[in-house]
């Protein structure tokens, strides 16, 4: 099993947009997904689950309370399962804070799903934040998968997530934590800026950035609003392509083994 972090320190870059519709992609493709929603906010579990009251969390696990297999629902896309996520998860910035082995919770408590190999890929969609929570998910990692929004302002917190990644390797939480890939969203070829962006990010990440972009339309706004991922709201609308296409180049680069110890440049 690979365990990703789908990380960005900003928000609103399109990150839970990835995760869900991401893991719906690989699942459709006959991947074993499992999505972990590690974000407080709880968009992913909303999409996948609604609001089911007495859902178990990801918090369990960090805490200590339950094994990460025990807290693993099904979804009703055959292949993709989810650990949810609640609003206790925003108090574990502190809690988990004050244990001993604050940045290993997550890591020590995923051991239990790869000895058992019930999943092929473990998603993490991850809080855009820099605190314990996205500690927790790259020391858990095998990987980062970074979304980036096709504007200028979008690539500083790149920087900082490049910097927080090279600590998590020195510390000796998880010294083999790679870079699997840059996807450019958002992306509107009607204007100038974002061609010029996507061009700035190519020509200095090089072959660290997915060839696969997603493009900006109102659809991926729409369908979480309907409780759905966007291949279930317009499997045939240039979104669900976009993803059919990110998830079939995501396959052919695990096959290769693509990884990036950091991206070009840094």
């Amino acid at each position: 099993m690979k365990i990703i972090a789908i990380s960005n320190q900003k928000g609103g870059v399109g990150k839970t947009t990835t995760s869900v519709n991401l893991a719906a992609a690989l699942a459709e493709k006959k991947a074993r997904v499992l999505l972990a929603d590690i974000d407080p906010q709880g968009s992913a579990t909303s999409v996948l689950l609604g609001k089911e009251e007495g859902a178990p969390s990801i918090y369990s696990a960090l805490i200590g309370e339950r094994s990460a297999v025990e807290l693993v629902l099904p979804t009703r896309i055959k292949n993709l399962s989810l650990i949810p996520s609640d609003l206790d998860l925003a108090g574990a910035e502190i809690e988990v804070a004050r244990m001993d082995d604050h940045m290993m919770r997550l890591r020590v408590a995923f051991e239990s799903l790869r000895k058992q190999n019930l999943f092929d890929y473990l998603l993490m969609d991850c809080p855009p934040s820099l605190g314990i929570l996205m500690s927790n998910a790259l020391a858990a990692a095998d990987e980062i998968f970074v979304p980036i929004q096709c504007e200028y302002y979008a690539l500083e917190g790149l920087g900082l997530l490049m910097e927080v990644t090279e600590r998590i390797r020195a510390s000796g939480a998880n010294p083999s934590l790679s870079i699997s890939g840059l996807l450019l969203t958002m992306f509107d070829s009607r204007t100038n800026l974002n061609p010029a962006v996507e061009k700035e990010v190519r020509n200095h990440f090089q072959e660290v950035v997915y060839n696969t972009v997603i493009p900006r339309t109102v659809r991926f706004a729409e369908a979480p609003s309907h409780g759905r991922t966007i291949l279930e709201h317009d499997p045939n609308g240039i979104g669900s392509v976009a993803y059919r296409r990110l998830a079939k180049e995501f396959l052919d680069r695990q096959k290769k083994g693509i990884t990036f110890v950091n991206a070009p440049g840094q």
